[in-house]
C-alpha cells in the first residue's frame, strides 16, 4: 500500500513537471538542461520531464510607476518629476537570455533616463514642451531595451514637484501678468474712447443740426436729474444777436 501512494506521488510530480497550460497573453521559454530551445504557447505545453523546464513570460502591457526623481534643470531649478512607462515583452527569449530581470532594468533605466532628459531643459519648457519631453524619454528607453526584447510604447510625465519658494515666485509672476494685460486693455479701451470722441466731436462741429439735436438730448438727460439746481448751457448762436443789438446800442 505505501509502495502505491509512493507510485502515485512521484507519478503526480512527474505529470505537474511535464504538463504546462499558458493563458493567452503568456510564453514560455523553454529550458533544455539549461540550454533554451525555443518559445512555446499559449496553450497546452508537454515538456520532458527533468531535462526541460519552463519559465513564463506576460506579453501584456506593463504600467510602471518611476518614482520621483530630484532633477535640476538647465535653469537651475531643483524640483521633483516622476513618471509613467508602458512597456510589453516583444521577444521572450531575449528577454530572459539577453537580460536577468528585464522589468528591474527597465525601471533603472527609466530613472536615469528621466533625470537626464528633464536636466536638459529649462522651467518654462518643461512645464509647456511636457509632450515633447514625453516623445525624447519614449526614444531614448525604447532604443536601450530593444536589445532586452523589450517595447516601450509610451512615457508619461506624471507629476512635476516645484519648491514651495519657486510655486510663491510663480503665482507673483502670474499676477503681475495677469495686471499688466488689465492696465493694457484698459488704456486700449481709453484710445478707443478718445478716437470715438473726436469722430463724435468732428461730426457734430460739421453739422449744426446734429449739433443742436445733441444740445436738445442732453436738456432732456438733464430734466429727468433730481437736483435742485439745474444750469442750461446756451449756444452763442442763440445769444449773440442780442450782443449785436447791445453793441449798437
Amino acid at each position: 500500500m505505501e509502495f502505491l501512494i509512493a507510485i502515485v506521488i512521484i507519478g503526480a510530480i512527474v505529470f505537474s513537471s511535464m504538463v504546462k497550460i499558458l493563458n493567452d497573453w503568456e510564453r514560455g521559454v523553454v529550458l533544455r538542461l539549461g540550454r533554451a530551445v525555443g518559445v512555446r504557447g499559449p496553450g497546452l505545453i508537454l515538456l520532458i520531464p527533468f531535462i526541460e523546464r519552463m519559465i513564463k513570460i506576460d506579453t501584456r502591457t506593463v504600467a510602471m510607476d518611476v518614482p520621483p526623481q530630484d532633477v535640476i534643470t538647465r535653469d537651475n531649478v531643483s524640483m521633483q518629476v516622476n513618471a509613467v512607462v508602458y512597456f510589453k515583452v516583444t521577444s521572450p527569449l531575449e528577454a530572459i537570455t539577453r537580460i536577468e530581470d528585464y522589468y528591474f532594468a527597465t525601471s533603472q533605466l527609466a530613472q536615469t533616463t528621466l533625470r537626464s532628459v528633464m536636466g536638459q531643459y529649462a522651467l518654462d519648457d518643461v512645464l509647456e514642451h511636457r509632450d515633447k519631453i514625453n516623445t525624447a524619454l519614449q526614444a531614448i528607453l525604447d532604443k536601450h531595451t530593444e536589445a532586452w526584447g523589450v517595447k516601450v510604447t509610451m512615457v508619461e510625465v506624471k507629476q512635476i514637484d516645484l519648491p514651495k519658494e519657486m510655486q510663491r515666485a510663480m503665482a507673483r509672476e502670474a499676477e503681475a501678468e495677469r495686471e499688466r494685460r488689465a492696465k493694457v486693455i484698459s488704456a486700449d479701451g481709453e484710445v478707443q474712447r478718445a478716437q470715438k470722441l473726436a469722430e463724435a466731436s468732428q461730426t457734430l462741429a460739421s453739422s449744426p443740426s446734429a449739433l443742436q439735436l445733441a444740445y436738445m438730448q442732453t436738456l432732456t438727460e438733464i430734466a429727468g436729474d433730481k437736483s435742485n439746481t439745474i444750469l442750461f448751457p446756451l449756444p452763442m448762436d442763440l445769444v449773440k444777436p442780442f450782443m449785436q443789438l447791445e453793441n449798437k446800442n
